[in-house]
């Protein structure tokens, strides 16, 4: 069965792109047909993955307004990873979708015809609690929330939470949340884990492990069209292998997810 995830917060510079290549190649690695699909009208996921937006014929714009069929938009990426690009387009959607009946479901509805020829979905969220994203959390059966480990790292997870609730209760009562993913993080500081302890107890969410290392390795990678599992290693590749493995067994195992204990450091 097809695992399609969501990777979603409405506050932008948490390393959710990132997360979302990134996490595609390590699972590639191990083997399994993986989609990405880039819902930012900004393009970084497509632009991170060696495609240029702007040269671009078509894009999920024109598989959620319908004219343009989806298998005909995927692009291959260099790392084996398929890809269903954004453009600049994709910024009218939400005006165009706000229009249409079962407009949450239009992502859904696409992705069904090619779902069985994928291992794993993986759907870059827009920085918005918007029309896409709320397309994204109807197309998923699960959820992941990369949080910042800085101050006011919280704020709009709340919102953010609220809204998977309302998902669950009226287009996809299906939808998990897994947790939160802890990016940026700065092992030899307090800081970082007094901010994921403070995110755990005020929403009772579990924090995924490993936590996501801040490594100038990743801006690197995204300026040269690829993951950060290309080229030489680093702490920040090593942990999203470890990442795709927690998930990996969770998904075809049933295995508790990992997770991180901010009073233990571990």
């Amino acid at each position: 069965m097809t695992t399609v995830l969501a990777v979603a917060n409405q506050k932008g510079g948490v390393a959710k792109t990132t997360t979302v290549a990134s996490l595609a190649a390590a699972l590639h690695a191990h083997d399994q047909r993986v989609l990405v699909v880039d819902l930012d009208p900004q393009g970084c996921l497509t632009f991170s993955l060696g495609h240029n937006p702007d040269k671009l014929e078509s894009s999920v714009h024109e598989v959620l307004t319908g004219d343009a069929s989806i298998a005909d938009v995927l692009v291959e990426t260099d790392e084996g990873i398929v890809l269903l690009p954004a453009t600049i387009d994709l910024a009218g959607a939400e005006a165009l979708l706000l229009m249409r009946a079962g407009r949450e479901y239009a992502l859904k509805r696409a992705l069904s015809s090619v779902l069985d020829d994928f291992d794993v979905v993986i759907i870059d969220c827009p920085p918005s609690l918007g029309v896409l994203t709320l397309n994204g959390l109807t197309a998923a059966h699960s959820v992941l929330v990369p949080l910042q480990c800085e101050t006011l790292a919280h704020r709009g997870v709340g919102q953010l939470l609220r809204t998977v609730s309302e998902v669950q209760q009226i287009t996809n009562p299906e939808l998990t949340l897994l947790g939160a993913l802890p990016t940026l993080f700065d092992a030899r500081t307090t800081h970082s884990r007094d901010v994921l302890s403070d995110v755990s107890d005020r929403y009772a969410l579990p924090v995924l492990a490993p936590p996501i290392p801040r490594t100038v390795r990743f801006a690197e990678a995204s300026a040269s069209g690829v993951t950060v599992l290309s080229g030489r290693k680093s702490k920040g590749a090593h942990a999203y292998r470890d990442l795709a493995i927690n998930l990996l067994d969770y998904w075809q195992n049933g295995s508790a997810l990992q997770t991180y204990s901010p009073e233990a450091g571990s």
